[in-house]
């Protein structure tokens, strides 16, 4: 179990560059199943979670090539099904959450696709329902082993057709689109997931030759082709890791330039940071946050009520950077609710702020107010564990605020998201290292 040691309470500088988007990954590096051809893939994140899906590709027969820093080419000319029975892969696949993406493009090309039940983070109940119901409408046969946790679905050939989504899923929208741009006929996919990395996955099918209308929106319609090609794709800058930065920032007041953001594709987090009291600057495609000496003060609702920040199903705020707010919060002037709506386990880090000395009164597993200390004391250094990703690195940034040197152990769950974070993190002057 890796450890970070972090000395706090110092102020950073300089500029960083967020990696490219780990959930965009998840979804291409699986739609390279989906055509024969070489597929060239820009700016992929150097983190554990890609690296284990780019491993199953490899053990699928998938012909791999590290050609540069972030670029890797795909060829799935010779996929070996074989491997899917495996014990192997049934181990290989547990350890993974973005394993279950491979689904949808195995079915849609060979009629077959089998998963174990993955894993990923413990952040509540993430069911597969979604993925599943879309792949039987489109008129596949659905396996499930109990006793192995062994999921299966198979099809002599997928029918397009209309079908509502009980959720809107960002990872169930992309394997059923996967699915459907090689089905006959006419797949429309309504209350369809619309975030920028979803967007992103279906302008590069397009550019393989699929038929998709309604990109951005919750109505996508679906004409099947016969076959995809070959393509080249660059992914977009980590949204999640930029909220981080812009909170690491504020919290250890800060001046950091953040580079290369695509502001565009960022929705409301910036706006969602502001109403926390931080000055968020655009200075072309880059965020400059300003040193933070007086604090920040966090804005009520226009009648003067407490505010609320919330997570929702995009254009709303993403839920993996409640957490992160959560954390800046406990140092703003005034106070806030954190809504976790989505997930019913991730607010579960909160006592470990609360030994760091945060005012946080912990509702029920879904909501939390924050009373901010506007810096009149700081957080007090602790060691910790971190439970998963997003709340391993909002630990991580109230380390760094804090008076004293804290220990962080379990930091794998760390580097299943963030790419080489403490070597980013000294070059802005951050006292951390790996133990």
């Amino acid at each position: 179990m890796g450890t970070f040691k972090i000395e706090g309470g110092h102020q950073l500088h300089g500029e960083i560059i967020p990696q490219g988007a780990k959930n965009e990954a998840l979804q291409i590096l699986c739609a390279v199943l989906l055509t024969p051809e070489e597929v060239v893939v820009n700016n992929i994140p150097d983190i554990i979670d890609v690296n284990k899906l780019i491993d199953l590709l490899k053990n699928l027969g998938v012909k791999v090539q590290h050609k540069g820093k972030g670029t890797y080419s795909f060829k799935a000319d010779e996929v070996d099904l074989d491997y899917l029975q495996t014990e192997k892969f049934k181990q290989d696949g547990r350890g993974l959450r973005g394993s279950i993406m491979l689904v949808g493009p195995l079915l849609a090309r060979f009629g077959k696709g089998y998963i174990p039940k993955p894993g990923g983070d413990k952040i509540g109940r993430r069911r597969l329902d979604t993925h599943f119901e879309g792949f039987i409408k489109l008129g596949a046969q659905f396996r499930y082993n109990r006793e192995e946790y062994f999921y299966g679905v198979e099809a002599e050939k997928l029918k397009g057709t209309y079908m509502l989504l009980d959720e809107a899923s960002v990872t169930g929208t992309a394997n059923i689109v996967m699915a459907a741009v090689l089905a006959e006929g006419t797949t429309t996919i309504y209350n369809a997931a619309c975030e920028p990395y979803l967007q992103q996955l279906c302008k590069m099918l397009v550019r393989m030759g699929a038929k998709i209308s309604g990109i951005g929106s919750n109505l996508l319609t679906i004409e099947g082709v016969g076959q995809l090609a070959g393509t080249e794709h660059t992914m977009l800058p980590d949204m999640i890791e930029i909220g981080s930065w812009i909170g690491l920032a504020a919290m250890t007041r800060s001046e950091l330039t953040i580079k290369n953001v695509s502001w565009d594709d960022l929705g409301l987090i910036p706006d969602a940071f502001r109403k926390l009291g931080i000055q968020v600057e655009k200075k072309g495609d880059d965020i400059f946050i300003p040193k933070h000496n007086d604090g920040y003060a966090i804005h009520n609702y226009i009648d003067g009520s407490i505010l609320t920040i919330a997570d929702a199903p995009w254009p709303g705020l993403t839920p993996d950077l409640l957490s992160i707010m959560l954390v800046v919060a406990t140092q703003a002037r005034g106070e806030v609710i954190i809504h976790q709506k989505m997930f019913e386990s991730r607010l579960f880090f909160v006592d470990k702020l609360l030994d760091m000395g945060a005012k946080i009164i912990l509702c029920d597993p879904h909501r939390a107010t924050v009373i901010g200390h506007d810096f009149r004391s700081t957080l007090k250094a602790t060691t910790m564990v971190s439970p998963d990703i997003r709340a391993g690195v909002s630990l991580l940034i109230a380390a760094l605020s804090a008076k004293g040197t804290s220990i962080i152990h379990n930091i794998e769950q760390i580097d299943r998201g963030y790419e080489n974070i403490e070597e980013r993190l000294q070059k802005i002057g951050a006292k951390i290292e790996r133990v």
